[in-house]
C-alpha cells in the first residue's frame, strides 16, 4: 500500500490537495503510523432508508490489519472487515456519495469533513495533541466533547476566521464545553437509544450558543438523528438564530418564538432551561415530568415564591435575620424541594455548580436523568411535607402544578 506524507497541521491552508483528498490522505497516514483510533461517518443521503452512519475502528483478522465497519440500522447493525487498501476505497467512494460528514480522530489530530448540500466541502483540523496510547492501561485518554474548529462557533462569534478563541469570548467557550460535558455525562446514563430520533428543547435559547452546541454534539460528534429546538421569548433572537442555522446548513436546528407556560411541542427527550427566572423554573420542570423527558437540566434563578413564606425556626433566626443568609436558605429550601420532587417523579436529580452565565452570577444546575426501575415516592414526599412544616411553606409552584396533574 502506497503511503501518504504526513500533512501537519500548520501547512493544510497552502496545501494543493483539496478538502476530501487532504482528509483521506490522512486518513491513510494514521493507518499508517498506527495512530488510527476511529472515523466516523454520519449524515446519510444514500439510498438505504434505515442506514443512519458508521463506525469503523482497527481490527485484526487472520494476522492482516483491517478496518471493521459498523453499519448502524434503525434496529440493527451490520459488520463488514475490508483490508485496510480496500477499506480507503470504499471510504472515499462513500464521501460525499452517501454520507455528508466524516470524523476522523487519530492519536495526534482530529479532523472533521463536512459536505454541504451541493457537495460544497469544508475540511475543520483541530490543534495537535498528545492522546495517550490506547494500549497504556495507566493512562487515560482526555475526553473532549467540542473542539475550536467548529464551525457555528466561528459563526456565533466565539471564534475568529482561523478558528481561533476570541479573548472576550472565554468565559463563554468555557461554558460552552462544561455544558456539553455535564450533558455527555447525563446521555450516557439516560434510557434514550442511539437508534431513535431525538427530541431536544431548550427554552431560553437567547444568541443559541448551548443550542447550537448541543445540536452539533449530537448530529456531528454523535451522528444521532436529532432534532433541536431553541425556544426564546425575543423575535430579534429567534430570527438572528435561524439565520445561522441556515447559513451553516444545519438539519433538524430550528429556533422559535416562544414561552416555557404556553408552549406545546410533540415530544421532548431532552428538556434544558437555563436561566429561568422564579417559577418559570418551576413550569419547565413541570414540562419536561410530564413529557416524560429523559434528561431534565436547569439552571434556576430568581428564587421569590418561597422567601416571603418561610418562617424561620427559633434556632436559625439568629442566623436568618441577616437578609444575605435568608436569600442563600431559601435559594437552598427550594431547590431541595424542586429535586425532591423530581425524585418522586422517577429521576435521578443531581444538584451541583455549574458554570455562571454571563448575564447572572447563579452557577446552580439541576440534573435529572429518567430511572428505568420504578420507584415508592412515598418516603420522599414524607420529606417534603417536613421541610415545608419546618418552615412553614404553604406552597410550591412544582408541587401544585404536579398535583393538579394528579402525579403527586
Amino acid at each position: 500500500m502506497s503511503v501518504t506524507p504526513a500533512i501537519s497541521v500548520d501547512s493544510l491552508p497552502v496545501t494543493p490537495l483539496d478538502d476530501r483528498e487532504q482528509f483521506l490522505a490522512q486518513l491513510e497516514t494514521s493507518l499508517a503510523q498506527n495512530t488510527f483510533l476511529k472515523l466516523v461517518l454520519s449524515k446519510y443521503r444514500g439510498n438505504e432508508p434505515e442506514l443512519q452512519r458508521i463506525d469503523a475502528r482497527l481490527v485484526t483478522v487472520r494476522e492482516q490489519p483491517c478496518l471493521s465497519f459498523v453499519y448502524n440500522y434503525k434496529t440493527r447493525d451490520i459488520t463488514k472487515n475490508l483490508p485496510l487498501s480496500e477499506a480507503i476505497e470504499c471510504i472515499a467512494g462513500l464521501l460525499p456519495a452517501a454520507f455528508k460528514n466524516a470524523h476522523l480522530l487519530s492519536l495526534t489530530d482530529e479532523l472533521q469533513l463536512v459536505f454541504s448540500k451541493r457537495d460544497k466541502s469544508q475540511l475543520f483540523v483541530g490543534k495537535s495533541v498528545q492522546r495517550d496510547a490506547p494500549t497504556a492501561a495507566h493512562n487515560r485518554e482526555k475526553k473532549r466533547f467540542l473542539e475550536l474548529s467548529r464551525p457555528f462557533l466561528a459563526d456565533l462569534g466565539v471564534t475568529n476566521a482561523k478558528h481561533e478563541l476570541v479573548p472576550a469570548m472565554a468565559r463563554k467557550w468555557k461554558q460552552i464545553n462544561k455544558f456539553i460535558e455535564v450533558f455527555a455525562h447525563a446521555l450516557s446514563s439516560s434510557p434514550l437509544r442511539e437508534d431513535q430520533p431525538i427530541h431536544a428543547v431548550d427554552f431560553g435559547s437567547g444568541k443559541g450558543y448551548l443550542t447550537f452546541a448541543l445540536h452539533d454534539y449530537l448530529r456531528n460528534s454523535l451522528g444521532l438523528e436529532a432534532q433541536v429546538r431553541g425556544v426564546e421569548l425575543r423575535e430579534d433572537m429567534v430570527s438572528l438564530c435561524n439565520a445561522a442555522a441556515a447559513n451553516l446548513e444545519q438539519p433538524g436546528l430550528l429556533f422559535q418564538h416562544g414561552d416555557v407556560r404556553t408552549y406545546a411541542p410533540e415530544q421532548i427527550d431532552i428538556m434544558i432551561a437555563l436561566h429561568a427566572c422564579d417559577v418559570a423554573t418551576d413550569y419547565a420542570l413541570h414540562l419536561g415530568i410530564r413529557s416524560n423527558a429523559s434528561i431534565i437540566m436547569c439552571s434556576p434563578c430568581c428564587h421569590k415564591q418561597i422567601r416571603p413564606q418561610m418562617h424561620s425556626p427559633a434556632m436559625l433566626k439568629p442566623m436568618l435575620q441577616y437578609g444575605v443568609h435568608l436569600g442563600q436558605e431559601a435559594e437552598m429550601v427550594t431547590d431541595s424541594l424542586r429535586a425532591l420532587l423530581l425524585e418522586a417523579c422517577g429521576y435521578s436529580t443531581r444538584v451541583f455548580e455549574f458554570v455562571s452565565l454571563e448575564h447572572t452570577n447563579k452557577n446552580k444546575m439541576i440534573l435529572a436523568v429518567k430511572r428505568t426501575e420504578a420507584i415508592n415516592p412515598a418516603e420522599l414526599l414524607a420529606k417534603i411535607r417536613g421541610i415545608k412544616e419546618f418552615y412553614g411553606i404553604s406552597e410550591h409552584c412544582l408541587e401544585n402544578l404536579l398535583k393538579t396533574d394528579g402525579r403527586l
